[in-house]
């Protein structure tokens, strides 16, 4: 939105500069673009972003990404302390838990 103001306002404050003449949007031609239902990417003074969002929300899946399938979810209980330690590294501090354990495993694994 380069060149573009962006400015925020309550529902009152857009219908008094609607009233003041101090609003920008040709209300009118909403309305009757609305009325034809011309979409605005038929419209000429809208660019075709419209339908580049659309083409990205088809393509948009819910939920999780597919894991990678080497791991498995369990339930596990671990002290409060340990994992409020891991959760104050911020995110990722799984993956990190994951690592130490890991590494644990290098130095302790029997073999």
């Amino acid at each position: 939105m380069t060149g573009l103001k962006m400015t925020m306002m309550t529902i009152e404050e857009m219908r008094s500069a609607r009233e003041r003449g101090e609003s920008k949007t040709d209300v009118a031609l909403l309305r009757q673009n609305k009325l034809a239902d011309v979409e605005p990417e038929d419209d000429e003074d809208s660019p075709d972003a419209t339908e580049l969002m659309r083409e990205v929300i088809a393509r948009r899946r819910a939920g999780r990404p597919a894991g990678s399938g080497n791991k498995e979810q369990v339930a596990i209980r671990f002290d409060k302390d340990v994992l409020n330690a891991f959760r104050a590294t911020g995110r990722g501090w799984q993956t990190r838990m994951n690592d130490a354990l890991k590494a644990w495993l290098k130095e302790h694994a029997p073999g």
